[in-house]
């Protein structure tokens, strides 16, 4: 019986052969040839293939979503979790959490994971970065997240906040890397300005970057001088060319609105018409492609996008009746963005004639908020939409400073070819980094510095503190040992020296200013914020019945002057009252939340300028 198979299995194959051979077969051999060239490796499949070493023996925390499987779509919480070789001891959820089923913006609680039974940890909620109490059982952080490419995508700052943790908590950060849907060729739209910073912290980027998170990791370790031990696992067989479909991984839904790899690409492009009167298209079954307005005439808008004859799309006519969000219930025209061809096609100015065209059809419903400005990074946008520039003239805004950026900064980190002109692959090599991240002070404050870095080798720097180099430019302070202080107003930069490295950190000098205090009160939680002038130093204390923040070398700012009983009612929190403030000794702010119990459960999530108090129903 055994001869019998194994004759029929030969026999099997030669007839096999033979049949792939024939000519009407051929595109059946093609077909297999081109799956096995284009296969890209996902970084989770190379760093088990050939760098477990960086990870064995230690204790893993991974930081992923449902994105994060390998080519066959076997999940790397599974790959790591049942992995003889591997202690997986905590797992770090990113907006939409762990298994993608949160709504965009939604709070996020920790969890225990009931596959594993391993603790979950929310990184958008009540914290967008890891705290010590959430690293205490883990060496490594694995990040291991599908990106999409623009620069308004959570998922890659909740990456820069993970590596700050680590670096404060001296911890290992690796980044299984994975593919750019938007390609690596193209980088477009203005770098994003300090003063549009929203959840994106101190990572300035241009709205289409071009980069994959293991080359934005690679950037920000040295851009940054975060001073991370930082290894990237790259993938195999991804070049900067590539769109999603070549690479021939399978699509996973990146989160709810983002269900194809199509969508992936146009978002960076068409979210450019959210923070505007006009549907993103969010409601319906083709989020970010189906775009438009009540108002709106689709085939007058059709006709018009198609006559500027705009590179790589086509516009058909369409009309769309969400379901939830925007215009729910609503009929609405507009048209579908349809690819004709991926590599040739500019998002940025994709979304900036989508909104002019729409805008054009009827001025006076056509409206917009402050928050574009945040959305796409540039003050002087909005107010040139809005007084009808062409988008030639606003593209034109940021020309010479992206070319800087591109040639100057991320030119220098490409971990993958081909490689523009006058690049190189990037070298590793060694970092050093300067803590804390923000140095913002008030006049008369000081501030300890803390100096940590890694060889190109990843082994720990022993820094000898006597042959450090410190400057002070700005003349705004003085340093002694390794602690600053502040002295006048104003902006400067502090710079140390130490053998063949450099780290850089800049510094903010003035007065703590509190101009205003908002709330608001969301299920679960009631969330109070303190918006300042700068980002600066503060305590919470507890007594009962109280929470008390308190910030020093602080004053009033207006509006908040004009509340002269220095009281701010809470309505319907089952949990605080009110918040009454002043300044006491002379120089210090206090807030006391009043509360309808003894004690409240709260978290204080980052915020850049602002103060951010998050109290729990109980």
């Amino acid at each position: 019986m055994k001869k019998f198979r194994r004759g029929f299995y030969t026999i099997f194959v030669i007839l096999l052969v033979i049949a792939c051979s024939l000519p009407g077969n051929t595109h059946l051999t093609k077909a297999k040839e081109n799956d096995i060239s284009t296969k890209v490796q996902p970084g989770i499949e190379v760093l088990l293939e050939s760098h477990l070493d960086w990870i064995k023996g230690k204790r893993v925390g991974l930081v992923t979503n449902p994105t994060g499987v390998d080519s066959n779509l076997v999940s790397t919480v599974d790959l790591l979790y049942e992995h003889p070789d591997v202690n997986l001891t905590a797992l770090f959820g990113p907006e939409h959490g762990i298994r993608g089923d949160q709504p965009a913006g939604a709070y996020v609680e920790s969890y225990i994971d009931e596959r594993t039974g391993l603790p979950v940890y929310s990184l958008y909620g009540s914290t967008w970065k890891p705290s010590k109490n959430m690293l205490d059982n883990v060496d490594v952080l694995l990040f291991d997240i599908q990106d999409v490419g623009s620069n308004v995508y959570t998922y890659i700052y909740t990456l820069g906040f993970v590596m700050e943790a680590a670096a404060e908590f001296d911890k290992e950060v690796i980044v299984l890397d994975r593919p750019n849907p938007t390609g690596g060729v193209r980088v477009e739209g203005p770098v994003r300005d300090a003063d549009t910073v929203s959840f994106m912290g101190r990572f300035l980027l241009p709205v289409r970057h071009g980069m994959t998170v293991g080359e934005l990791a690679t950037m920000w370790n040295h851009e940054y001088n975060l001073g991370v031990n930082l290894k990237v696992a790259k993938m195999k067989g991804w070049k900067r060319t590539m769109h999603f479909e070549d690479t021939g991984l399978p699509f996973v839904l990146t989160s709810p609105n983002i269900p194809t790899n199509d969508t992936a690409f146009l978002y960076t492009g068409t979210e450019l018409l959210d923070d505007t009167s006009l549907s993103t298209g969010l409601g319906t079954t083709k989020p970010f492609e189906m775009l438009g307005a009540p108002w709106i005439n689709g085939e007058d808008l059709a006709d018009e996008l198609n006559g500027r004859k705009i590179k790589g799309v086509t516009f058909r006519a369409t009309y769309f009746t969400p379901m939830f969000g925007k215009y729910q219930g609503q009929r609405v025209g507009g048209v579908q963005v349809h690819i004709d061809n991926k590599s040739s096609i500019n998002l940025v100015e994709l979304g900036l004639h989508l909104v002019d065209a729409m805008k054009d059809q009827n001025p006076e419903k056509f409206q917009m908020t402050s928050s574009y400005d945040s959305l796409i990074g540039d003050k002087r946008v909005r107010p040139m939409i809005v007084e009808d520039r062409s988008v030639e003239e606003i593209t034109n805004l940021w020309k010479d400073e992206l070319e800087d950026w591109v040639h100057n900064i991320r030119n220098q980190h490409l971990l993958y070819g081909p490689y523009p002109a006058k690049a190189q692959p990037y070298k590793i090599e060694g970092v050093l980094g300067i803590l804390p991240y923000d140095l913002e002070l008030a006049p008369g404050q000081s501030k300890e510095l803390t100096l940590l870095g890694f060889d190109k080798n990843g082994k720990k720097l022993d820094i000898n503190p006597s042959q450090l180099s410190w400057k002070v430019e700005g003349n705004i302070g003085s340093i002694n040992g390794n602690t600053f202080t502040a002295e006048k107003p104003g902006t400067g930069m502090v710079t140390v020296n130490y053998k063949d490295f450099q780290a850089k950190r800049s510094v903010i000098v003035a007065q703590n200013i509190i101009n205003n205090i908002r709330h608001s009160v969301n299920p679960g939680y009631a969330r109070v914020v303190f918006d300042l002038n700068k980002n600066t130093d503060y305590e919470i204390s507890e007594e009962k019945g109280l929470l008390i923040l308190t910030v020093p070398y602080a004053e009033i700012g207006s509006p908040l002057l004009s509340n002269e009983s220095k009281t701010v009612t809470i309505a319907n929190s089952p949990t605080l009252s009110k918040v009454t403030f002043d300044i006491i000794n002379g120089h210090t702010f206090e807030a006391r939340f009043h509360l309808k119990v003894d004690k409240v459960k709260y978290e204080d999530p980052y915020f850049s300028n602002r103060i951010v108090i998050d109290l729990m129903n109980n």
